[in-house]
């Protein structure tokens, strides 16, 4: 029996503030951190994020999303997590963020962590700061700078500065990058790969066959005699042809041949004639008059560079001849045809002599071997680079992911891209979108009045994207069409045109106007329906009349004159309106003598009554409505997996949009000042 006691870990001690709606959780030490995999994934804002549409550095997040499918998820962030926890002395520097991170706050008392700790040096030396006790963001920003040509990088890719000590394997891999294309190296050259290699040197050796394979004797004049061969063959084909038929039937030699009245000034169109005179007997002169004069030359040739060489000189070809010929020149045109089709091919024989003789395939190979040979360095050099980036950011993808404390205490989080101005507003809650229908579908259940418009910026791609208005009122001309000012996140304007409008409530005062508004605007409509249809009725009453009296003087007839003022008739108008005006004076004179009836202090409290009776159930709908406003609907349709109801009060929507306001101090002065 022993005494010794196993004590078990106390659970880590989670803290929570309740802000949005909902109990998020408290993320600001190096604890948190290391229990960050034992927090409930319930109480996490969002389980997954797209890796478009953040204001993060994209080479964090593309470090971050392991499988690369444009989403960061809930294991991906747990796993960069305990990687820097177990790569940092003190993981809590991630919350202090910063650019530089001191060397002795590594881990070195693994194989990994000599391995970051040696690529620091290394990078520091690189960058020309050997002395340095920090290492930064910036020092490993330029992949350029950090594995500069000259120096082996481990990719296995050689570009022709890494080889610069060996001038004629440098010409080489320039022609082979040139001829077959060149892979990216580190250092944002181009050079060659082992397979690039392989390929040049398979194709090298078939050419090499090809050509010991070549007919025996000299090939100048082989090549001559078939060029000159091919050049008229179809031609001389041709010729041949029409000698057997004239043979068959010499009636039909004139229509062999091409008539006179055809043949124009120019004589343009003569090449497409026969080469000679068409006779019954199947010969073919080579000189001469009987010869077509723009076919001469190219029999000339054929004479000098084929015939005489093969069947001796003569003047005349027959057809017996002419089949010789060519089944003697077969076996060159066999050759040929054989020939690889590959990059190499275009090379002189020197090129093909030199690979072969001088083994230039394997000191490539052997370059690429001592390239990465270097492969451990260099992907400690990338850790490394990846460990900056990740201990910069990840404290604000926590701070966007697991909670939104960015958001709730700066307004000012990563998925918001910028601001925009409009309408005497300065919307904060700007997002990107990629499709409006489809956005505004899901994103309309956020209770948000929102802005869909299209930015455009000289040079730039345009981009859609959605604002928020979350506080003061809106007016009526806030319609498609409407211009405004985005403004980035880097500073740059951006012109945006408004193309649809999700209407939601905006604020308790908007709803408090809104019934009058909307009484203004019906009596408004009503004036114009009722002044239009009595213009329109005028307006046909004096056509009829017009047309009326025109009809009766082309017949001849008298025009009617205006008809006698009827008082009578007009009785009942009369007093019928009449009757309106003592109705409406009668229910003023008791309003006003219920209001004296009054003390002078109830008066007030009359009038604010009825309009709180006007007003008040709009009010309440309203302040419901905006009670429930959450950005969790927003980020659904922008590709996030919300986990939580984060909403947006009626207090804290002043903070996402801002009402122009005079500054403190300034005065109205008239517009003659």
């Amino acid at each position: 029996m022993t005494n010794a006691t196993q004590t078990t870990p106390r659970p880590h001690r989670w803290r929570f503030v309740r802000v949005g709606g909902v109990d998020q959780p408290v993320l600001d030490s190096a604890a948190d951190l290391q229990a960050l995999a034992a927090l409930d994934p319930k109480l996490w804002g969002a389980l997954a994020c797209p890796t478009q549409g953040l204001t993060i550095d994209p080479r964090t997040l593309a470090w971050l999303d392991t499988d690369g499918d444009g989403r960061i998820r809930r294991p991906e962030v747990l796993q960069a997590v305990s990687w820097l926890c177990a790569r940092l002395r003190d993981p809590g520097l991630v919350w202090d963020g910063g650019d530089r991170l001191p060397l002795a706050a590594l881990r070195d008392d693994d194989d990994e962590g000599r391995v970051l700790a040696a690529a620091a040096r290394l990078v520091l030396q690189r960058v020309g700061r050997a002395d340095a006790d920090a290492v930064a963001v910036a020092n490993v920003a330029d992949s350029a700078r950090l594995f500069p040509p000259p120096y082996p990088n481990g990719d296995g890719v050689v570009p022709a500065d890494l080889v610069a000590d060996q001038p004629t394997l440098a010409l080489w891999v320039q022609r082979l990058v040139q001829d077959y294309g060149g892979a990216a190296d580190r250092s944002g050259q181009p050079g060659v790969t082992e397979a690039t290699i392989d390929q040049a040197d398979a194709d090298v050796q078939a050419l090499r066959a090809w050509l010991a394979a070549r007919p025996s004797g000299d090939p100048g004049p082989w090549q001559r005699a078939w060029d000159a061969v091919q050049a008229v063959a179809t031609k001389v084909d041709d010729h041949f042809v029409r000698c057997r038929l004239a043979a068959f039937d010499p009636r039909l030699v004139a229509a062999l041949e091409p008539a006179v009245a055809t043949v124009p000034e120019s004589g343009w169109g003569a090449a497409d004639w026969p080469l000679a005179r068409v006779t019954p007997e199947a010969t073919l002169p080579l000189e001469g008059t009987a010869v077509n004069p723009l076919w001469a030359e190219a029999l000339a040739t054929l004479q000098r560079d084929a015939v005489a060489p093969r069947l001796g000189a003569r003047a005349v070809l027959t057809e017996a001849d002419w089949r010789a010929l060519r089944a003697g020149l077969q076996p060159w045109g066999d050759w040929l045809a054989q020939r690889p089709d590959v990059p190499a091919a275009a090379w002189e024989a020197a090129w093909l002599e030199d690979w072969q003789r001088n083994g230039v395939a394997d000191q490539l190979r052997a370059a690429v071997a001592r390239d990465r040979g270097f492969a451990a360095e260099a992907e400690g050099m990338e850790a490394l680079s990846r460990l900056l980036y990740l201990r910069r950011d990840i404290a604000t993808l926590l701070r966007n992911m697991v909670n939104f404390l960015d958001f709730y205490t700066h307004a000012q989080a990563a998925f918001q891209i910028g601001t925009l101005y409009i309408d005497q507003r300065e919307c904060r809650l700007c997002l990107p979108v990629r499709d409006t229908a489809a956005h505004a579908q899901l994103a309309a259940y956020s209770g948000l009045y929102l802005l869909y418009g299209q930015c455009e910026r000289a040079g730039e791609t345009p981009q859609a994207l959605v604002a928020a208005l979350t506080a003061g009122d809106t007016s009526d001309f806030m319609v498609p069409g409407r211009h405004g000012v985005f403004v980035d996140r880097q500073g740059r304007d951006w012109q945006f045109t408004l193309q649809r409008v999700v209407e939601n409530p905006i604020s308790v005062r908007e709803a408090f106007w809104r019934p009058y508004k909307r009484i203004a605007r019906m009596i408004g409509d009503q004036i114009r329906k009722f002044a239009a249809a009595r213009d329109q009725a005028v307006e046909a009453r004096a056509a009829q009349q017009v047309s009326q009296g025109a009809a009766a003087v082309e017949q001849g007839k008298p025009t009617a004159t205006a008809q006698a003022f009827d008082i009578a008739k007009f009785a009942g108008v009369f007093a019928a309106i009449g009757l309106a005006l003592g109705a409406i004076g009668t229910a003023l004179a008791a309003l006003v003598a219920g209001l004296m009836q009054l003390a002078w202090w109830q008066v007030p409290l009359v009038v604010l009554g009825v309009m709180l009776l006007i007003s008040g159930p709009s009010m309440l709908l309203a302040a419901l409505k905006l009670r429930q406003r959450n950005i969790g609907p927003l980020l659904d349709a922008n590709g996030w997996a919300v986990n939580a109801r984060a909403r947006v009060g009626i207090a804290f929507g002043t903070r996402l949009t801002s009402v122009a306001q005079r500054p403190s101090g300034s005065q109205r002065v008239s517009a003659a000042a």
